[in-house]
């Protein structure tokens, strides 16, 4: 998304993120609203590097503005209850290793401690950093090359005839695939996951146009649209 690139490339740009996606959802009772800004906002911790991450998973962020969502005075549906924590917890998987990020991985467990109930999540759908897995095994390009003669001459007047090496039969290429390709359940979940966030950022996008009004839009709002 280019919102996304925004905010990685410009020095302003997870400050003005973090300000938008406030508006939206402290004090929003509109929690079709809220969730979609939810969606925009996950989408974004997937997508965007260490400066908004800093930002979304410090203490103030996650107390004042998620936990303040789904507090028993505001009583939001169970939907957005579970959204709200099912981010929270895994922010908390996800950030644990790093130092800077360990304010959600307080808040998450001081809410286990009191009790709250965690729904059952896909971490690794959920995770805001993927990694793409090979599909075809690393190979060392030194094990398949020929001995050069600088290897197999032993001194500049002598010459040293390598040990015949062991006959191995050609192997198919990795990447030959016969027939139709079966995806797994958990590959199976985590597209479903990517196209509710698509869908999710669509609904965002349309309701925040449909809203403004020519000539009064917010700074913020026009940011986020981009």
């Amino acid at each position: 998304m280019e919102i996304c690139d925004i905010i990685n490339e410009t020095e302003e740009g997870p400050k003005d993120a973090i300000r938008a996606l406030k508006k939206r959802l402290n004090g929003n009772r509109n929690y079709r609203e809220v969730m979609l800004a939810l969606t925009v906002l996950e989408t974004c911790v997937k997508n965007c590097g260490h400066r908004f991450h800093i930002l979304v998973a410090n203490r103030d962020f996650i107390d004042s503005v998620l936990v303040k969502i789904i507090s028993s005075k505001n009583s939001p549906p169970t939907i957005v209850q579970d959204k709200v924590l099912a981010l929270i917890q895994a922010w908390a998987d996800a950030f644990r290793s790093s130092p800077d990020l360990t304010g959600v991985v307080h808040i998450y467990e001081e809410l286990k401690r009191k009790g709250v109930e965690f729904p059952m999540a896909d971490l690794d759908a959920l995770s805001p950093i993927h990694t793409p897995q090979r599909s075809v095994p690393e190979v060392d390009p030194a094990a398949t090359m020929p001995r050069s003669q600088s290897q197999q001459r032993t001194s500049a007047g002598s010459y040293s005839s390598p040990p015949p090496a062991p006959y191995s039969a050609p192997q198919a290429p990795a990447l030959s695939v016969t027939g139709p390709i079966t995806a797994n359940s958990e590959q199976i979940a985590r597209l479903r996951s990517e196209l509710d966030v698509v869908r999710g950022n669509t609904k965002v996008m349309s309701e925040m146009l449909t809203e403004m009004v020519p000539g009064q839009e917010d700074s913020s709002d026009l940011e986020l649209l981009q």
